[in-house]
């Protein structure tokens, strides 16, 4: 996925849901932050979103613009509409929303979890897929590991997951130090 998908995408996605704004807070979130992004971090072709002010819109989104869909076959990517809540999300995500709108959103907002946000949710969730992507988000230095432990001490998961998760972190960033 390109920015410039992520942008068509928030664009017909607000159009759909009738509201002016949208949450997006999948991988491709990080296109938000990091326009230029490596490709590994792009390999999605699934957009999620949860409208701002219409979060009773979701499935419409997921309907007209969702997987197999005409918008899905023609463009090649599509957008998931979900609930913001379908997401483990740490203390004050909010704040640090990264702002996507310009010409190509025709006035619609996407609202991209800022990076190490995006990294703390994917490791909430801990799949090998989350956990890879986050792996190339500290390999390209576009997060920091420090930061990110704060992040996922906020998470609201039970202890013993979130040591696992800090663990994990220590360990990836011990097997940079090595590789340096």
């Amino acid at each position: 996925m390109t920015r410039a998908e992520l942008e068509h995408a928030i664009r017909a996605a607000c159009d759909i849901a009738q509201d002016d704004s949208l949450y997006v807070f999948g991988s491709q979130a990080i296109l938000g932050e990091h326009p230029d992004a490596p490709a590994r971090l792009r390999q999605s072709a699934e957009v999620d979103v949860a409208p701002v002010s219409r979060p009773d819109r979701a499935d419409a989104i997921d309907g007209a613009i969702g997987e197999l869909s005409l918008f899905h076959e023609t463009h090649g990517f599509y957008v998931h509409g979900l609930s913001i809540e379908a997401a483990t999300l740490p203390s004050g995500w909010r704040d640090r929303l990264v702002v996507v709108r310009g010409p190509n959103t025709f006035g619609k907002t996407g609202l991209c979890l800022e990076s190490h946000d995006l990294a703390a949710s994917k490791l909430a969730a801990f799949r090998d897929k989350d956990r890879d992507f986050v792996r190339v988000l500290l390999v390209e230095k576009l997060i920091r590991g420090g930061v990110l432990r704060e992040r996922i001490k906020t998470l609201e998961i039970n202890e013993e997951e979130r040591s696992r998760r800090d663990q994990w972190v220590q360990l990836i960033e011990r097997d940079l130090v090595r590789q340096s």
